[in-house]
């Protein structure tokens, strides 16, 4: 059996657990190696604790990362025990590399980069410091795990080429949970359309932008529309968020969630998904694709995304999304109204969600499992 070292950002984030999930379910032995940012609860799987971090905090998280790595290395047993060593984001790709010469070690390592973030993205000298970090560890890696291809097109291809051996895995639905069956293809008098229309955002709630314009779509359609919200929305980036929510009574937050026990209720109780992201506008937000479009795929809700976006291009792919462009402000009110009057388009788009296999939106066993293999064949000693 195949054992990982896996080094986390955040213990309790459902993205980190879910990636280990898909580990164990691929028959893979792991022991995490993470921090944490809010109390886990129970694990999946064993793990050293290397202490707390705080979003947004970037000073303390660069303490965090060399605290992290004496921790690490001071449970060199479990550490050495691994025969490949899993790095999720750069931060704890840099921890993994010190936690590795700090007990002696040279097991092979696997970059995950998820999201490309903002300081990479920069002209100054803080981003070419960044890069060049990247840069250094990346290419004495086995290989580059990244979730979504505008990541490589846009960034590892144009700042790090020949450097790296990249492996795509989508945010897809992991193979070993129970998801319940999936919907049908709807009826022709399935639209609902005398029902107000049913718009959820879902996940990590981060964006600024998508707020405010579910916020002035909630105030344009107080009787049309009801918007719900699911997740975890981030303090930091929207700074006043209950009482937004609470002057409308067209607005729910839900809360957290549970995955997968509650993605059925959540989904099913939905006519659209909101799967825009600003928040690194122009950057990772255009080149990312989120959890929800593979979610909503699953239980065939289509998903609403910006135009020119990399979520864009893959709901056009499978033709199973509504597009909107910009000014947002303008269109995406002009497209919910159309929506209101007209549910048509949104049964359309069910229809062919329904109609996809569902390796679309979950992952098929073992495709973690030969990845780490492939990634183990070629494994070299920096």
């Amino acid at each position: 059996m195949t054992r990982i070292a896996f080094f986390g950002h955040d213990a309790a984030d459902a993205a980190v657990r879910r990636r280990v999930r898909g580990f164990l379910d691929d028959g893979l032995q792991v022991t995490g190696f993470m921090m944490r940012r809010r109390d886990p609860g129970t694990l999946e799987c064993e793990n050293v604790d290397l202490g707390e971090t705080r979003d947004g905090a970037f000073v303390q998280r660069i303490r965090q990362v060399f605290a992290g790595a004496r921790r690490a290395a001071a449970d060199r047993a479990k550490l050495a025990a691994a025969d490949v060593i899993y790095a999720r984001n750069l931060d704890m790709l840099a921890c993994a590399f010190l936690a590795r010469r700090y007990a002696g070690l040279v097991t092979p390592v696997i970059y995950e980069s998820l999201d490309v973030h903002r300081l990479l993205t920069r002209s100054d000298l803080i981003g070419k410091a960044m890069r060049r970090l990247e840069h250094s560890l990346l290419k004495r890696t086995v290989g580059l795990v990244v979730s979504s291809p505008g990541f490589i097109r846009n960034h590892f291809e144009k700042h790090y080429a020949g450097d790296y051996r990249a492996f795509l895995v989508e945010n897809r639905l992991v193979p070993g949970a129970s998801y319940g069956a999936r919907p049908g293809v709807p009826g022709p008098g399935a639209s609902g359309a005398t029902k107000p229309l049913r718009l959820g955002w879902i996940g990590n709630l981060r964006c600024k932008r998508s707020f405010k314009l579910l916020c002035q779509l909630a105030d344009q359609f107080p009787d049309q529309l009801e918007v719900r919200l699911h997740g975890v929305p981030s303090r930091t980036e929207i700074t006043v968020f209950e009482p937004m929510i609470d002057s409308r009574a067209n607005m729910t937050f839900f809360g957290r969630y549970r995955s997968p026990e509650d993605l059925a209720g959540i989904y099913g109780d939905l006519d659209v998904v909101w799967a825009g992201d600003f928040m690194e506008a122009g950057y990772n937000s255009v080149w990312l694709l989120p959890n929800r479009i593979y979610e909503g795929g699953y239980y065939c809700t289509p998903s609403i995304a910006p135009s020119g976006t990399e979520t864009a291009a893959w709901l056009t792919q499978h033709d199973c999304g509504i597009l909107v462009d910009e000014p947002l402000d303008l269109m995406l009110p002009q497209l919910i109204a159309g929506l209101v009057a007209d549910r048509a388009p949104i049964a359309e788009r069910a229809a062919a969600l329904a109609r996809a296999p569902d390796n679309t939106f979950v992952q098929p066993p073992g495709f973690l499992a030969s990845i780490v293999t492939c990634c183990l064949s070629r494994s070299r000693t920096p």
